[in-house]
This record gives C-alpha cells, structure tokens and sequence, in this order.
C-alpha cells in the first residue's frame, strides 16, 4: 500500500498526494539549512561534557536529511521510505520534546510553536508515510 491519495496508480505514476507530500518533506528539509547556521551562531557553545551547539546542531542536520531523504524516496515509490519516515518521525518528536521540556520560561512559547506547527505536523506526516510504505503481508 502506498501514499497515492488513497488509489494505486502503479509504478511511476504517483498521485497528487504523493506528490504533495515527497515536496513538502524535501522543501521542510531544505528549510532546516538556513536554520541550522542561525542555531550554531544563538546556541551558547559550551565546553566540558555539555556541547550544546553541537548536540542541537546535529539533531536539526539529521532531520533535514531524513526529511530530504524520505521526500525522494516517496517520489522514487521507493519502499525504503518506511525506515527513514520512521527515524525521521522519532528524531522529530524527540526534538520537539527537548525543545518544550527544556525551553526558559521566556522562550515556552516559541518552543511550544515549533512544535506544535512544525516539528509535530511534518512528524505525522513522515508516521503516515512509514506507515503507507509497509509491505502488505496478505492482509
């Protein structure tokens, strides 16, 4: 079973919603670029066991390779999108987690936003997707 707005078009003919949805994840990848230079420079950069920046840092790079990654992969039709929309999902929840449990009392809100307009949508997005992309096993 496959994300093809709910009918089978075959192989290489992918649906509107397909289509929709291998954009969406690789442009929210992309976006995640330009996001990751303005975290490295506001991050306190710390030393010792707690390396902040990096710790962050790497998070938001490995899901904007994820999201890239499961979006050509949904446009390929190719079924290995269920074990990146997988990770994705979790690395996406994972963050908007830490980023609400961990914001100061002045940045709840953005925190709070993020996750909820962003972070937890496109992580929805990469379940159902990772859901889609299962081999049907006779059912």
């Amino acid at each position: 079973m496959e994300l093809r707005g709910g009918v089978d078009h075959g192989p290489g003919q992918p649906g509107r919603l397909q289509r929709w949805a291998s954009t969406a994840l690789v442009v929210a990848g992309l976006a995640l670029l330009p996001w990751l230079l303005v975290l490295a420079g506001y991050l306190p950069g710390g030393s010792g066991p707690v390396q902040w920046t990096t710790a962050w840092v790497g998070l938001d790079a490995l899901e904007s390779l994820g999201l890239v990654v499961t979006g050509l992969l949904l446009a390929r039709g190719d079924t290995r999108r269920c074990l990146t929309a997988a990770a994705t999902a979790t690395l996406l929840v994972t963050d908007a987690w830490f980023d609400t449990t961990t914001a100061s009392a002045g940045e709840a809100g953005a925190a709070l936003a993020m996750a909820f307009c962003a972070e937890l949508p496109l992580a929805a997005v990469c379940a159902l997707v990772a859901c889609r992309a299962l081999p049907d096993r006779g059912r």
